[in-house]
C-alpha cells in the first residue's frame, strides 16, 4: 500500500507552511541522582526533518518527551517558534505525537480514532469527520475508515496513529521510534512513505531511532546522541563521511579498527598515507569503512590478510579478513569477486580522510563494528 494522492480540497494540505522552530537551551534531566540529560543545546528550522540517533539509554526518547511535555525538565528552556513552553502542559504545545505502541481506541472505527482529539477540541462531530477523512486521504487509509483497529494490519494501524497525529494541524510532530514493532518490509516502506508526506506538509519534524539506516533515509539532519549528549549534528553525508569521533563512525555505519601512526593531520595505515578528520599525533586507532578498503594482489601489498567470511548482498558482496597483525576488516566490493574462506589477499586503502582515537594499551584487535 502506497500513500494515495489526496484530493486537491484535502484541508490538511493548507496547512503546509504551518510549522515552527525548535529549540533546546541547556535541557538536564535528572532522575534523583542519575543524570540522562547533560545540557542538551538543539536548534531545529521550520519544516526540518532531524533525527535524533543513538544506543539505547543514550537521552533520546527523554529529549522527546521533554519536548512533549511528557516529562519536566530538570534546568534549561524549551522553545516552540518564539514561545517558551517550558512550564506550558502538552496539551497546549500544538504538537502531533506517534509512539512505538499504535495506542488506538479499540471500541472506536478508524475515523472515530482519527477524529478523536478533534472532538476532544471542542470541533463539531461533522466537521471534525471531515477533517478525519482527509488525514485519512493523506496516509491512504480513507477506504478504510470504518473498520475497527483488529481489523487492520500493524502498518495500516500506525498510519490510522500518522493521521490521529497530522489531523489537528500541528506545528511539530514528534515520532518515537514507530516503525520498531513493523516488519522490515513494512518498515522501509512507511518510513519513505512519512518523509513523502512530511516534505509535502512541510510541517517541523523530530524522529527518534537507534537505527542508523533508518535516520540516515529520512533526515535533512541528525544528532547523534551518547550518554545524554549530543557528538555530532549534521547532514547524513556530513556524519557519515566525516564523522566527529570514534563513537559515531562505529555508530552510523559500519567500520573496521586498526591501528596506524598519526602525525599532524594525516595518518599511516599499512603503508599508505591518508588524510584525518582532526589533527593528531602518536599510535592511534583508525575507523575504516567497509568500501574505503580494496582487495588486491598479496604480492607487493603492505598488508596481507586471510579471508574468513563472504557475504552475498546483491548488487555487492562483504568480505571479512583477518590481517597479519590480528585485525578482523570488512571489504565491500564488486559482487562478482567471490573469495573464499583461507583465501590470501591483500588490502589497500582509498583515499578518503578517516576517523581516529589515540591508541592505549588496553586497545584490542579491531573488529567490524555494525552499528
Amino acid at each position: 500500500m502506497t500513500l494515495f494522492p489526496p484530493t486537491d480540497s484535502n484541508t490538511l494540505l493548507s496547512a503546509a507552511t504551518h510549522s515552527a522552530r525548535v529549540e533546546f537551551r541547556a535541557i538536564s534531566k535528572s532522575y534523583g541522582t542519575h543524570r540522562v540529560l547533560h545540557d542538551l543545546d538543539l536548534n531545529i528550522e521550520p519544516g526540518e526533518f532531524v533525527s535524533l540517533l543513538g544506543p539505547s539509554g543514550c537521552g533520546k526518547t527523554t529529549a522527546l518527551r521533554v519536548l512533549s511535555g511528557l516529562e519536566d525538565a530538570t534546568s534549561g528552556q524549551v522553545l516552540l517558534g518564539e514561545r517558551d513552553v517550558t512550564a506550558v502542559p502538552t496539551n497546549r504545545r500544538d504538537i502531533g505525537m506517534v509512539f512505538q505502541s499504535y495506542s488506538l481506541f479499540p471500541h472506536l472505527t478508524v475515523v472515530e480514532n482519527t477524529a478523536f482529539g478533534l472532538r476532544r477540541r471542542g470541533l463539531g462531530k461533522r466537521e471534525a469527520v471531515t477533517r478525519a477523512h482527509d488525514a485519512l486521504d493523506l496516509v491512504g487509509l480513507d477506504g478504510f475508515a470504518s473498520r475497527y483497529p483488529h481489523q487492520l494490519s500493524g502498518g495500516q494501524q500506525q498510519r490510522v496513529a500518522l493521521a490521529r497525529a497530522l489531523v489537528t494541524e500541528p506545528r511539530v510532530l514528534l515520532l518515537d521510534e514507530p516503525l520498531s514493532a513493523l516488519d522490515a518490509k513494512v518498515r522501509v516502506q512507511l518510513r519513505d512513505e512519512i518523509r513523502r508526506l512530511q516534505l509535502r506538509l512541510g510541517t517541523t519534524t523530530v524522529f527518534v531511532t537507534h537505527d542508523q539506516e533508518e535516520a540516515l533515509a529520512v533526515s535533512d539532519r541528525i544528532a547523534v546522541m551518547n550518554g545524554g549528549r549530543i557528538e555530532q549534528i549534521g547532514t547524513p553525508e556530513q556524519l557519515y563521511e566525516r564523522p566527529a569521533s570514534p563513537f559515531v563512525a562505529a555508530f552510523v555505519g559500519l567500520s573496521s579498527v586498526v591501528p596506524g601512526e598519526a602525525q599532524g593531520d594525516t595518518v599511516r595505515i599499512w603503508g599508505d598515507v591518508v588524510a584525518l578528520t582532526t589533527p593528531m599525533s602518536g599510535n592511534v586507532e583508525v575507523g575504516l569503512r567497509p568500501e574505503n578498503v580494496r582487495l588486491v594482489s598479496p604480492e607487493g601489498a603492505a598488508e596481507n590478510a586471510t579471508v574468513q567470511e563472504s557475504t552475498f548482498l546483491g548488487s555487492f558482496r562483504r568480505t571479512v579478513v583477518l590481517t597479519a597483525s590480528g585485525h578482523r576488516v570488512a571489504v565491500q566490493h564488486d559482487a562478482a569477486i567471490k573469495p573464499q574462506f583461507g583465501d590470501q589477499v591483500g588490502l589497500a586503502l582509498t583515499p578518503v580522510a578517516v576517523t581516529a582515537r589515540p591508541r592505549t594499551d588496553s586497545s584490542s584487535a579491531g573488529a567490524a563494528t555494525p552499528a
